[in-house]
């Protein structure tokens, strides 16, 4: 799912090429697409773009008379810019924006379809998107320490959480732990007041690093491969892969649909944490660190 900094090149893109538009036409491969009947998507064809906002991991459209159209990427959505009038893709494609200048094309690489567009009118109606997360790269320690206490969660759970903390999703977490050296199932509850300002510094610095890198990979184009794998990310990704602080290999935990990726060195004093697969199926035989692992590994050839 692309996360704050991939949305913030989006829109800073669209501010340039599209601008104040207007959306010359509206051509839909999929109904399913928009969510909302009223008012009707078609209500904004010829109207002009009042700006552009984020909300978490939404994109927001501004309009007169406080219409806006409101698109979630949601995991495999994405936004693409094309030649005006070129052909929807049959296989990705869900829908394409004309302007005078180029075409956007929506696409959705995945079979669920769960990307979606909404055209609300009103401040209020808009309002139901916010989950109520704090904007990261605008918050102190201490508000983010704030929200942090709110609830007891893992820290990984807790950074995800579009309540808490607004546009950080799977991939930037692992990132944002393994710069601020915390366990990503340390609990919110634990965390000391250095370690709150540690992870506010990792917070800023990856999400604005990851920004600048972006920005400078497009340039006056507009992103075409968002993702949230790259070769310069230190753990996102890196299963096995040995680890640019310290070496070790980048571990792994699967739960649910997600995953966490870390450096059990650098977050968790060597200690491996308990895959819950692998832990039923190696039951009390489970390496407990790095060491034991390697030795796993090496009976294992044997």
């Amino acid at each position: 799912m692309p996360e704050l900094p991939s949305i913030t090149i989006y829109i800073e893109r669209l501010e340039a090429l599209v601008g104040e538009g207007p959306i010359e036409d509206i051509r839909l491969r999929s109904s399913f697409l928009v969510r909302t009947a009223e008012p009707p998507i078609k209500s904004i064809i010829g109207a002009p773009i009042r700006g552009y906002r984020r909300i978490g991991k939404r994109i927001v459209f501004c309009f007169d008379d406080e219409l806006f159209m409101v698109i979630h990427l949601m995991i495999s959505g994405r936004l693409k810019w094309r030649p005006r009038g070129a052909k929807i893709p049959g296989r990705l494609g869900l829908a394409m924006f004309d302007f005078s200048n180029g075409s956007l094309l929506f696409t959705e690489a995945s079979k669920k379809k769960r990307a979606s567009i909404h055209l609300v009118r009103g401040e209020e109606a808009l309002s139901e998107f916010d989950r109520g997360g704090i904007e990261v790269l605008k918050s102190s320690a201490k508000q983010i320490g704030v929200a942090l206490a709110r609830e007891n969660h893992t820290l990984k759970r807790a950074l995800t959480d579009q309540r808490i903390l607004s546009g950080i999703g799977n991939a930037y977490s692992d990132e944002i732990l393994h710069r601020a050296r915390l366990s990503p199932f340390k609990l919110t509850s634990k965390l000391k007041p250095d370690e709150v300002k540690v992870l506010h510094k990792a917070i800023k610095s990856v999400m604005t690093e990851w920004i600048r890198r972006h920005r400078k990979e497009v340039g006056d184009g507009f992103p075409e491969k968002v993702t949230a794998f790259h070769d310069a990310m230190a753990v996102h990704g890196k299963y096995r892969e040995p680890c640019p602080d310290c070496g070790s290999p980048i571990q792994r935990i699967r739960y649910a649909d997600n995953e966490a990726n870390y450096c059990a060195t650098c977050q968790n004093a060597g200690k491996l944490f308990a895959d819950r697969a692998l832990s039923r199926l190696l039951k009390s035989n489970w390496p407990k660190t790095l060491e034991e692992l390697e030795d796993h590994k090496e009976k294992r050839k044997l």
